[in-house]
């Protein structure tokens, strides 16, 4: 029964940006393995991991109920930005869904994705931000049962003290009547967005001048994206996910001029992207 399911064609690809932090990427392909909607393939785009992120792959492999394909190339610094567009053209989809490797899906994440697909639009997603316990005490067991998608006394002394933050984007609200009083995001988040791999081949997918995090695997192509009428559909709680916490990185200043450089010329095009590759 595995065999013949991964033999089927899928609706929509997922991409996962990863860079080390095998543990995490292991909880993710546990979570993965629970969704609602399982007619997906899973793309590893893999920034120049070690070895150890390679077993875990190769692991899931062999015992995940849905097919995986891992791109890799050599560690020469942060080239997210290169992995993500060879994801987008080793797809085998039309739609596809990008999440990052330090966070964990919701059991209808890929569902929500899916059934609000729509043509010119980007889905606008959102993160919980669980502070450094509830990172520390993440486990395999809590990912396969549910666990972590339940929020405990902990978790809600924790928001209080501020170690954790935007909890309500973990209640999942699905009803059209009661959608119409959710707040609207309006801005995207690398790590929980999809759209039509159409739109993102329009705009020559992400631009590979970017070289750290932040701005140029969001705000860019978001921007970019709106340049040719392709808005965003906001998430907000729907396609839940909760990141799990590191140390906060910063936006280089040739990033933001980099950024600010693409604002200014106003081309929805990228010199270095898709066509590049």
């Amino acid at each position: 029964m595995l065999g013949l399911f991964l033999f089927m064609r899928p609706h929509i690809t997922l991409i996962t940006a990863v860079y080390n932090k095998p543990r995490l990427l292991r909880f993710q392909f546990a979570a993965l393995a629970r969704q609602s909607f399982m007619d997906f393939e899973l793309i590893v785009a893999d920034d120049g991991s070690g070895n150890e992120v390679a077993d875990v792959v190769n692991e899931a492999k062999r015992t995940m109920p849905y097919r995986i394909k891992h791109l890799w190339h050599a560690d020469k610094g942060w080239r997210k930005n290169v992995m993500l567009n060879y994801g987008i053209l080793e797809s085998t989809t039309d739609y596809l869904v990008f999440i990052d490797g330090d966070c964990i899906p919701g059991k209808d994440f890929l569902l929500d994705h899916f059934l609000h697909r729509e043509k010119g639009k980007v889905l606008l997603g959102r993160r919980v931000e669980h502070g450094e316990r509830w990172a520390n005490d993440l486990s395999l067991l809590k990912i396969q049962s549910g666990a972590f998608e339940r929020f405990t006394i902990k978790d809600i002394l924790d928001a209080i003290k501020g170690r954790s933050v935007r909890l309500e984007h973990g209640v999942r609200i699905s009803h059209p009547f009661l959608r119409r009083f959710v707040e609207k995001s309006d801005s995207m988040l690398g790590c929980n967005f999809s759209t039509f791999k159409e739109h993102l081949a329009a705009v020559n997918g992400f631009d590979e001048e970017y070289d750290g995090p932040g701005l140029g695997e969001d705000s860019d192509i978001f921007y970019r994206l709106n340049l040719i009428g392709v808005t965003g559909k906001s998430m907000r709680n729907l396609a839940v996910q909760y990141h799990v916490w590191h140390p906060l990185t910063q936006v280089s200043e040739k990033n933001r001029r980099r950024f600010e450089e693409t604002v200014k010329r106003g081309s929805h095009q990228c010199k270095y992207g898709l066509k590049t590759l």
